[in-house]
């Protein structure tokens, strides 16, 4: 676990709206997870893991960004099993467009893994499968799910 002193702790406010759909708040920006750099991951403990589980919302500022993808590539390659969890907080991007973009993400950089491609396991939702796929139904076979999901 690390410490910064000058960044907060992000929080995350859910309620339950009369509809029963969730809605969230956020508290950050800047948050210490936004800020975590490639010098400070614990090499040592991810490669002891089995498995190796992250979400988009780290993907979205940089440094955090290329610490997960250094990260990733480091579980990969000790064999941990990567599991991916889009968890689409559309507030939190810039646009819907850079989400998708960078929910999707099959472009590696620098020899660093994609984010999509090298999931093992990915926790996806109907609504996000809607959304990134740009379909109405996310059981629709021609609505680009099969394309977007190939392993």
């Amino acid at each position: 676990m690390r410490f910064d002193s000058s960044a907060r702790t992000a929080l995350a406010f859910v309620t339950l709206r009369a509809d029963g759909e969730r809605e969230f708040m956020f508290f950050r920006n800047p948050s210490a997870d936004m800020l975590l750099r490639e010098s400070e991951l614990d090499v040592n403990l991810i490669k002891k893991a089995g498995i190796f589980h992250y979400g988009s919302i780290s993907l979205i500022e940089e440094p955090c960004r290329s610490t997960q993808l250094v990260a990733m590539a480091i579980a990969k390659k000790s064999g941990s099993i990567l599991s991916y969890d889009p968890n689409l907080r559309l507030p939190l991007w810039p646009s819907a467009n850079a989400a998708r973009k960078g929910i999707m993400s099959n472009a590696a950089r620098k020899g660093i893994m994609c984010i999509w491609e090298h999931a093992d396991v990915i926790k996806i939702s109907e609504d996000e499968i809607s959304f990134l796929t740009g379909g109405d139904d996310p059981y629709d076979d021609d609505g680009g799910v099969k394309e977007a999901f190939s392993p």
